[in-house]
This record gives structure tokens, sequence and C-alpha cells, in this order.
């Protein structure tokens, strides 16, 4: 597992961080644990809670979902853009198989996407560029000023 904070590289970079998670299930909880650390001293106004559960959701799809004949790994970014954050989370699945269920009331599964839809401002789904899969969410306002 490696973990990056970036403090804009250069000055070009709007990332703020990173991390790099192995494909099991405690990387869910790993996460959830090192975004917060990571965003907090960046001080957002918007909801850190939401986000925490936005990349629950995001994270636990990429390691049910994300496959290949190779080892891989699932890859989350934060970044800030102007009062925005983005958030992208990266797994090698098949991007157009990434799609907004809405679930029976009796269904176990199917909810992470509709929790993302309903708490971000805007998300999406399409290629990465690290070849696979990448969903984002963006909050905006999450910073008062630029």
């Amino acid at each position: 597992m490696v973990f990056m904070i970036d403090r804009y590289v250069c000055g070009e970079s709007p990332r703020i961080g990173m991390m790099v998670l192995q494909p099991v299930p405690e990387s869910v909880s790993r996460a959830r644990r090192w975004f917060r650390r990571f965003i907090t001293p960046y001080r957002p106004s918007c909801s850190v809670d939401d986000c925490v559960l936005m990349i629950s959701e995001l994270v636990t799809n990429a390691v049910l979902h994300g496959r290949s004949d190779e080892a891989w790994v699932v890859r989350v970014e934060w970044f800030r853009e102007g009062t925005s954050l983005r958030v992208d989370v990266h797994n090698p699945g098949i991007p157009a198989n990434v799609r907004l269920r809405r679930p029976e009331v009796d269904d176990a599964h199917g909810r992470g996407l509709l929790l993302v839809d309903s708490l971000a401002t805007s998300w999406h789904s399409g290629p990465s560029r690290f070849g696979g899969t990448l969903v984002s969410f963006g909050m905006a306002d999450a910073w008062s000023e630029v």
C-alpha cells in the first residue's frame, strides 16, 4: 500500500492527495481512515463524512468489480479545483459496466452509486487514464475561497 500527499507539485497539479490500495476488502476501511487524515489539514467546508461514505462505496465497487489477468491496484486521488473537491477512484474494470441501479427494497447490494448520486454535487464514470475504469465525484463549494 502506498500513500502520498501532493503539495501542488511544481504549482501545476491540483491533486492534493492519493492512495494506492490492494484490491482486498480491508482497503475500504484504510481508504476511509487515510482520506480523513489527509484531507483534514486542508479544512474543507463540505461534509468530510459524506466524502468518506462515497469513497467507501466507490472503493468497495472497485474491489468487487475490478478485473485483470495481472496484479492490480485501486487508485484513489483527490483534487482541489478552485473551490471544488473532486475524488477519482480507478480500477481495471470495464467502464461500460458502471451504471446507476435502482435496487428493490430487499436487495442486499446495488446502492453505492445511488448514494454517490444523492450526496455528490456531480459524478461520472468512464475510462481511466491508467486503463480500466474511473468513477469520480465532485463536491462544489468545498472551500470558500480559491
